[in-house]
């Protein structure tokens, strides 16, 4: 029977008037890998930070099994500080042991935080964290500035550890490979599954239905009751004592809200045309060290790119040289007229920290237009990102780090670009806001760029990927990241094997380089769905068209499809224009 080796009881911590969490309660045992998940402001840092004893709590019981060794590491840690002197020998060497696996160099590891990338800082305090051997491991966000080398080496290192591990990541394959539970922090509560992020999401999904069932016939009681406890009220002191607490017990349950309070980005884009950008013979190096060399690259409608790759290989420098904001040292980059850009980079973030959280938006607009004529005010657009009318007033230094990241990506988009480039777009933001965000970016009708250690996210949003091995080779592959990973590791010398010509690879002799390429999978599926989408709205308006001229309808039904007519127009012209662009490599 697994020994536990530490019991929260009861816990409670607030932050001013604010409940991050209340009498939550439960145990992390010996060997177990259990992941937390919440929201965004709900308090899992502070939680971790509790457990690790960097901050207090407001109420409550931790008991840690004697003699327990606990290792923590801080969602963005600090190294500077941190004595290695008077550490006995087998700390120091499996400390060095680590660095070298974490392709740090014992120059990089002795360097300042300062003159430190953050993914060495977060390399650096990792392999500090584990060369202590620790019996129980507290993780915020591990895989935070790390590379998908380093992602994968973590990952397959803590698999196979005995260490018990409690962490918070939004890095879903991560979170799913390596914890055999889950807890779930949601209003307040404490939720517990026995199995991994797959099975947490089939199994919360059925306690919210329960719930939801639970909450529906306490109301259909509910209104029973309440006419009950309304009728005599002179007799009230004679009505049974259980009933009338049983009645405010009914009533708590009836006023429960399941919120399930998602981010809906239907945002309305703006038209693109058929010339985005062209990268002719581009190349950018910084001294000895080479970052694009005679790069050629001609960007195709709605085309949804991923960009992985080591650090440092130059993906946010491609990215930014394409903004204008980088200039590139030599050849061309032609941007489309119609081109709209939206940038989310990782240093973007720059708010009035003493500003309201609606100020920051109305400072962009009053209203955001959603398309088909629908426009939401600065605060209705605010309730879809999460920040309901009451924290729509507090002032931004008050927000979480997600927070802040939400509230950043709400005033990327509210601007209709499109053409979005998110430059680690995932770093911080909760799996709630992820899941959605990722199926707005799989209907956007634009352009995308991604540039992210996330292969969860990669693997939902994009069609092909480039990927960066530095010193200017840049591979293009027709597929996500995880299907690249299995075509790298079928083949052993995967550069020397037959494989799909890079752009940069491909002569530019004048024609168009798109005519030379196929469509990847996810095209053909689009190709052929396009077909029926087509066919379908071609029936759907001729059935319209036929009734407004058959004098039989309603004024009702004529004034719905009148409304209707333009927009099914528009919608089928965009996709025989699109259809018409797939047909030419079909």
């Amino acid at each position: 029977m697994a020994k536990p080796f530490l019991e929260i009881q009861g816990l409670t911590k607030r932050i001013g008037h604010r409940v991050l969490f209340e009498n939550i309660s439960f145990t992390v045992n010996e060997r177990e890998h259990i992941g937390l998940i919440a929201k965004n402001g709900t308090g899992k840092s502070t939680l971790l930070s509790i457990i690790a004893g960097q901050e207090g709590n407001d109420g409550g019981k931790m008991i840690f099994r004697n003699d327990l060794k606990v290792g923590y590491l801080e969602q963005t840690p600090h190294i500077d500080g941190h004595k290695l002197a008077g550490l006995d020998d087998e700390y120091l060497q499996r400390y060095k042991q680590l660095l070298t696996q974490m392709k740090i160099t014992p120059e990089e590891a002795e360097r300042p935080e300062a003159q430190l990338s953050g993914g060495q800082v977060k390399r650096i305090a990792l392999a500090r964290v584990l060369a202590g051997e620790p019996d129980m491991l507290i993780l915020d966000e591990p895989t935070n500035h790390l590379d998908l080398q380093m992602i994968e080496w973590l990952e397959n290192l803590l698999r196979r550890s005995t260490m018990a591990i409690l962490m918070v990541t939004h890095d879903r394959y991560f979170l799913d490979r390596i914890c055999s539970s889950i807890i779930e922090m949601d209003n307040s509560r404490i939720y517990t599954y026995q199995g991994n992020y797959a099975y947490y999401l089939e199994k919360r999904q059925e306690r919210i239905d329960n719930m939801n069932a639970e909450i529906a016939r306490a109301n259909n009681l509910y209104r029973t009751e309440l006419e009950w406890m309304r009728s005599t009220p002179c007799a009230r002191s004679s009505k049974a004592r259980y009933r009338i607490e049983s009645f405010y017990e009914l009533e708590k349950v009836a006023k429960q809200r399941i919120e399930e309070r998602n981010v809906r980005l239907e945002i309305g884009g703006t038209y693109i045309g058929n010339k985005i950008f062209e990268a002719k013979d581009v190349c950018k190096a910084f001294g000895e060290h080479i970052i694009l060399k005679d790069f050629n690259y001609n960007f195709a409608r709605y085309e949804k790119l991923g960009i992985v790759g080591n650090n440092g290989t130059g993906k946010s420098t491609f990215v930014k040289m394409l903004l204008g904001i980088e200039p590139h040292d030599s050849g061309t980059i032609e941007i489309g007229e119609t081109v709209r850009f939206g940038y989310y980079s990782q240093q973007g973030m720059a708010f009035n920290e003493d500003q309201k959280v609606i100020d920051a938006v109305r400072d962009i607009a009053e209203y955001v237009d959603m398309g088909n004529g629908e426009k939401l005010s600065a605060s209705q657009f605010l309730q879809h990102f999460l920040f309901p009318p009451e924290e729509q007033y507090s002032y931004i230094y008050k927000l979480s780090g997600g927070e802040k990241r939400r509230l950043y990506l709400c005033t990327v988009l509210m601007k209709a670009p499109n053409f979005l480039i998110l430059d680690e777009p995932t770093n911080d933001l909760d799996i709630v806001t992820l899941q959605i965000l990722e199926e707005y970016l799989k209907n956007f009708r634009g352009c995308l760029i991604i540039v992210s250690h996330d292969r969860y996210f990669m693997d939902r949003v994009v069609d092909h990927t480039l990927v960066f091995h530095g010193n200017g080779n840049i591979q293009d592959f027709p597929g996500s990241y995880s299907q690249y990973r299995d075509w790298e590791e079928q083949n052993e010398k995967p550069q020397e094997v037959e494989k799909p010509q890079t752009k940069s690879e491909k002569k530019t002799d004048g024609r168009n380089q798109n005519r030379a390429r196929k469509l990847t999978f996810k095209e053909k599926q689009e190709y052929n769905q396009l077909e029926q989408d087509i066919a379908a709205l071609e029936t759907e308006k001729k059935q319209i068209e036929t009734a407004l001229c058959g004098g039989t309808t309603s004024i009702e039904e004529i004034t719905e499809m009148s409304k209707r007519l333009p927009l099914l127009s528009a919608e089928l012209e965009e996709k025989e224009m699109r259809w018409l662009e797939l047909a030419e490599f079909a």
